[in-house]
Parts: C-alpha cells; structure tokens; sequence
C-alpha cells in the first residue's frame, strides 16, 4: 500500500497502537479495518501473536499495510505477558491498547490523544454488541472523577471502577513506570495501567464511546461472578502492586536529571 496517502503524525506525534492476538481469526480482520484509517504515515500498529492455532497469522500476513508490524511468539504466554510485549515494542509518543475482536468507532485516537495532552493515562467508555453485558459491564465513568485519584484506587481495588485495555491509552513517557508488569501479574494489566495513572494523580476519564466492544464467548473477561477466593487472591495482587507502583515512582523520583 502506498504510504504517501495517509496524513502525516507529525503534527500529533506518533501513535502506537498494541494488540495481543490469539485465534482471532473471526474478527480481528473487521478490527484491524476500522484501526488503520485513524492512523497516519509513521504511525504504527503493534500486534503480537500469541502462538495461534487458527488462521490469525496468515490473516495477518495478508494485510499489506507498512504500518503492521506483527511479531509471532513461538510459544503461548498468555494475554498478560502477549500485551506486555506488544508494548515493550512500541515505539511511538502515544500507546493505545487494542483487542483482536472489537471495532473503533471514527474519531477515537483524535478523542483520546487530546485528553492525553493534559494526562499521563485517558480510559474511556465503550458500547456492546454481540451480547448483552452483565451489570456490573455496564459501569460507566466521569470525567469529573478524573482528578479523585483515592477514590478511583479505592473504587478500582473493590472492582467496580470499568477501567479496561481495550478503551486505554497512556504516554509514553510513562512506559518506565507501567514495564515491566509486576513479575506476580497474571490479569488485570489494564487495572495495573490505571493504578499507575492514578497514583501519578494524571489519569483521564473520556466519558464518550471510543469503541464498540465485541462479547463472545471467548472473551477473556469472566462472564460469571467469580468465588470468594479468586476475589480475594485478585485484590491481594492488586494491593502488591500498588507497592510496586509506588516503589518505581520514588525510584524515579531519585535519579537526577540530567
């Protein structure tokens, strides 16, 4: 495909957009389709497959675009570690996660770099499609809670704050403090990104729909309520890495600039 006919991200700086994907044959070319035209020359989207099974690879393949850069993992890590290296390969000013199975709706990179102006972190809300969700899928968030860090911690370690991946962004120059994820992290890497949004007290909140989330079956996401125990080892992963988190940040604090 010819490069010179998309716009250039020299204006905006440059967009990276990270995808996990395992056996995303069925959507993830509908999801890739409604990514690339919000995306500019020099821009990039980032998708790590995760050792797929199904056609996902020659999907991929198939898509001649000189902004894919797809990157085959020869053994299956798991959506925690396959979004972690998708990140780790990022390159670009702002990183956008994605899904392999839901669809952007126009004008979301626009929507979410404007917030990241003035924030580290920017989670917006979503629609569905495909089934109905759950109740507690259907929380919404505010922009005047952006600024309420100790509320959104305390609201995200109980569980009922909606921060997902597939609807965040964050700077990159914040990629020091988010990578590596926790060695302990074995889900929510999309609540460890908001943790460190919040506690840097520079998370945004766009209460708009950026994109329409896609649940299936196959969802990562449980689509039952969970048992007490998997509740409670959850928050107790989450309480360690608030204190990873917080390490990095004084860490960082330490090191004279330059």
């Amino acid at each position: 495909m010819n490069s010179s006919i998309f716009p250039a991200a020299a204006d905006r700086g440059q967009v990276s957009v990270c995808m996990a994907a395992y056996n995303g044959a069925a959507h993830i070319e509908e999801q890739v389709a409604s990514i690339l035209p919000q995306l500019a020359h020099g821009d990039e989207l980032v998708i790590v497959d995760d050792a797929s099974t199904d056609d996902t690879a020659k999907i991929l393949e198939a898509l001649e675009d000189p902004r894919i850069r797809v990157i085959r993992s020869a053994v299956n890590r798991g959506y925690v570690r396959t979004f972690e290296a998708a990140l780790a390969a990022s390159t670009g000013e702002y990183v956008f996660l994605s899904d392999q199975d839901d669809v952007w709706l126009p004008g979301r990179v626009d929507a979410m770099v404007a917030e990241l102006g003035h924030a580290d972190v920017v989670a917006s809300n979503f629609g569905y499609f495909g089934q109905k969700p759950r109740r507690i899928e259907s929380l919404r968030l505010r922009s005047a809670d952006s600024g309420r860090r100790w509320a959104n911690l305390l609201m995200l370690w109980i569980g009922v704050r909606p921060y997902y991946g597939c609807a965040m962004a964050f700077r990159g120059e914040v990629r020091n403090l988010i990578l590596p994820f926790p060695a302990f992290l074995t889900e929510t890497h999309d609540q460890w990104i908001a943790l460190v949004g919040n506690l840097r007290g520079s998370m945004a909140h766009l209460e708009a729909n950026t994109l329409d989330r896609r649940l299936h079956d196959n969802n990562t996401t449980p689509k039952k309520a969970r048992s007490l125990l998997l509740i409670l080892r959850s928050r107790i992963m989450l309480v360690r890495a608030f204190a990873v988190a917080l390490t990095r940040m004084r860490r960082l604090r330490s090191v004279p600039r330059p």
